[in-house]
Formats: structure tokens, sequence, C-alpha cells
């Protein structure tokens, strides 16, 4: 497998239990260090290892001193770089829990909504797409028909004017989107958000000829 294709590998809830154990072992690690230290007449990590007149003190262990501070440090710059991971992992969990609920709530309406009702009409098509764009990973595809936009249907379509709007006031928060590929409904969670190239999507829309 590619460097890239590993980084690109997303993120699950056992990588997450993974990393929350190997915190706990770390923290474990600190512990034992600490309890060490308190050993040694309740050193702590800052404490003078000289006596007033300056030499090293005969009370306390240096080595086994010095060596737990040491690992007490290096331990609790692990601790802080995992955290971190722990962090950036929760919140992919969670940003593709949020995406997943907007496509499986797209269903559900799209399904209560097509029980004895015509199918809804596409009223528009998707005739370009910039790869790594918010289009482009939301799975939207270039002739693509679209039959719901968020809140804009064929019933209340009238312009490109429409969609724009619900972009705008969409920004950072995923849109249910409902399209036609290849003769199949398919419902799509897009999150309009600033990227790299123009707009919020970073695809073109034309309206179908109707």
């Amino acid at each position: 497998m590619s460097r890239e294709g590993a980084e690109a590998k997303p993120v699950t809830v056992s990588d997450v239990q993974e990393l929350m154990r190997k915190k706990d072992e770390i923290e474990a690690q600190i512990k034992a260090y600490y309890e060490v230290l308190d050993d040694q007449q309740g050193v702590g990590m800052h404490e003078p290892l000289v006596d007033v007149e300056g030499y090293p003190r005969s009370d306390i262990d240096l080595y086994q001193v010095r060596t737990a501070r040491h690992n007490i440090i290096c331990l609790q710059n692990d601790h802080k770089a995992l955290m971190q991971q722990v962090e950036e992992a929760l919140h992919q969990l969670h940003a593709r829990d949020k995406e997943k609920h907007a496509r499986d709530e797209a269903e559900a309406l799209a399904e209560a909504r097509g029980q004895g009702l015509p199918s809804p009409q596409p009223f528009a098509k998707v005739n370009a797409i910039t790869p790594g764009s918010p289009a482009s990973l939301s799975g939207l595809q270039v002739g693509d028909e679209i039959v719901e936009f968020g809140s804009v249907n064929a019933h209340n379509f009238q312009s490109l004017q429409n969609i724009a709007t619900v972009v705008q006031h969409s920004e950072g928060k995923t849109l249910s989107v409902t399209v036609i590929r290849g003769g199949e409904r398919m419902h799509l969670g897009l999150t309009p958000k600033r990227w790299s190239g123009r707009g919020l999507l970073g695809c073109n829309i034309i309206p179908l000829q109707r």
C-alpha cells in the first residue's frame, strides 16, 4: 500500500480505543515514576538534589530520582501528542457520523415522500466537479441529476440562485442532496465550506430544460 493510501485510511472506533489504551498505559507509567519520587523523601520534580552546602544529598538515590524525572518529562510529552491524536480521531468520527446521519435522514424522508406519490423529477444537473472540493468529497459526480438540494426541489426551483442561497446559508452544515445516477436514486451529505478553490462547493450545476 502506498503511503498516501495509508494516510487516507478512515479512522475507526477501534483505532480510538487503541489510542485510549496507550493513553492509560502512559498515565500508569507516569504514576509509577511519581511513586518512585515519593519514596525518595517525596523529592518531587523540582526539589534540589544537593544539600545546603552544595553537596549531593545522601538521603536519596540520585540516579533513581534523575531517571524518574527524565522519564516523567518524556512520558508527559508522549501523553500530550497522544491526546492530540485522540482529539483528531474523535473529530473525524464525529464528522463522519454527522454526514451518515444526514444521508439516513434524506433516505427516510425520500422513502416517506415516495410512498404512493410520483417520483420527484430532477431539475438540475452537475456538469463539472473539481477534484478535492467539498462536492467531490461528498461523492457527487459529473452527470448526476439533482432531485433535491437541501430545501430546493423541482416544485420550488426557479433559478440557480435558489441553490446559491441555500449554499450560502449552510456553510459548515451538512446538506441533504438527492440525485439520480444511472437510473438509481442516491442520497448524499454535502457540506459547503471554504477550501483551496473558488466558492463553497467546487462544482458547476446547470438547470435541466423542462
